[in-house]
């Protein structure tokens, strides 16, 4: 072989090497920005908990979604809808007096009904929650707040305990989540929502807190 071919295979080689390089590189950037365009704000909690290392961030995140991302939502029934719409407005009148009961009720709820749609039980909180973010990354972080807000120890430091304003807003933020289980696949249940919604306004000031109302628990 003369000196010119080996020359010639040795170039060729190193180019197929620098392409392959380059491609996996593109790869590995377009696989971020899906990541981040599927989880959005969950994405970002992700890589600061990982304190800024996108790149265990995005292997934490392509687990979830290979673990996840098949999953299938059971459509609800018109009358499993309504008994958990139901118990969500109690849950809600009870705030008014006993803010930490409901908040804890509201943390359930949302976990009921996440396993009701197929996803993990609730007894696997981390488990639902990487399952959730999957399909619904754009309001789980209600859900992890109001289980964080329900699961807070009453006996321990004041300041470290939730005032009933971050009782408040913790179950707002879950509500997020909990009205987009009941309305995912209603097409599919070919249910219908008990509640008017002419134009949104009537939905929204059922699901309202009056703060003037809400006693201190």
């Amino acid at each position: 072989m003369s000196t010119g071919l080996i020359i010639a295979l040795i170039v060729i080689v190193a180019v197929v090497v620098v392409a392959a390089a380059l491609m996996l590189r593109s790869r590995a950037s377009g696989g971020g920005q899906s990541l981040k365009r599927r989880f959005g704000p969950e994405y970002d909690r992700t890589v600061a908990r990982h304190d800024g290392d996108t790149k265990a961030a995005e292997r934490e995140l392509a687990a979830r979604v290979e673990r996840h991302g098949g999953l299938r939502q059971r459509p609800l029934e018109p009358a499993e809808r309504e008994r958990f719409e139901a118990r969500w407005t109690a849950a809600q009148e009870r705030f008014v007096d006993s803010p930490r009961e409901a908040v804890a009720e509201a943390d359930r709820l949302v976990a009921e009904l996440a396993e009701v749609r197929g996803f993990p039980g609730g007894g696997q909180y981390e488990e639902q929650l990487a399952a959730l973010s999957v399909h619904h990354a754009h309001h789980v972080h209600g859900y992890r707040r109001v289980h964080r807000a329900a699961h807070a120890p009453v006996d321990g430091a004041e300041e470290s305990r939730p005032g009933t304003e971050e009782l408040r807003e913790s179950m707002v933020g879950a509500r997020a989540l909990f009205e987009k289980l009941l309305d995912s696949g209603d097409r599919a249940a070919g249910g219908h929502r008990t509640v008017a919604r002419d134009d949104g306004r009537a939905h929204r000031a059922s699901w309202g807190f009056n703060r003037r109302h809400v006693k201190e628990g």
